[in-house]
């Protein structure tokens, strides 16, 4: 799996002009689903994210978690994460877990998610989304379940 995670003071997701979820301070996640991915990489991603510590404490460093200062989560599912860019200008999108494998590892996420912390939005998986945020910082960190499980 794969993760980028903005610290942001708002963002929203809308789908044909419609919100569908809004989040104040907290995390952006996009989330794209590797082929191969499962549970495993699931659960450990879940865990690093929310105890990742980049919300400022009252000395002004990057020493709270998200759920120290009680944030909220917008995942959103985004297969262009999983784009391979090595030969010419056209991405290949072959290492993307298929769609009813993705959209139930996303759910499952974002189930793990909604276990630890009281807003998770999310996105419409496979839907034309239109995604708005407010970074904060701005502050953006890039998680690849490669690096804790290799396949």
């Amino acid at each position: 799996m794969k993760a980028v995670i903005q610290r942001v003071s708002e963002a929203s997701v809308s789908v044909d002009g419609k919100l569908v979820s809004e989040i104040g301070k907290g995390y952006m996640v996009l989330l794209g689903v590797v082929d191969g991915d499962s549970e495993k990489e699931a659960d450990i991603l879940a865990e690093k994210l929310l105890k990742l510590r980049v919300f400022e404490d009252e000395n002004g460093k990057m020493n709270l978690s998200v759920k120290d200062v009680d944030g909220d989560i917008l995942v959103v599912s985004q297969f262009t994460l999983c784009a391979d860019c090595k030969k010419g200008n056209r991405p290949s999108f072959t290492s993307s877990a298929a769609p009813d494998e993705a959209n139930r590892l996303y759910e499952y996420f974002t189930d793990k998610l909604r276990a630890e912390i009281k807003n998770v939005g999310t996105g419409e998986f496979g839907a034309d989304m239109d995604v708005a945020l407010h970074n904060d910082g701005p502050v953006t960190i890039i998680y690849d379940t490669d690096i804790w499980c290799r396949k």
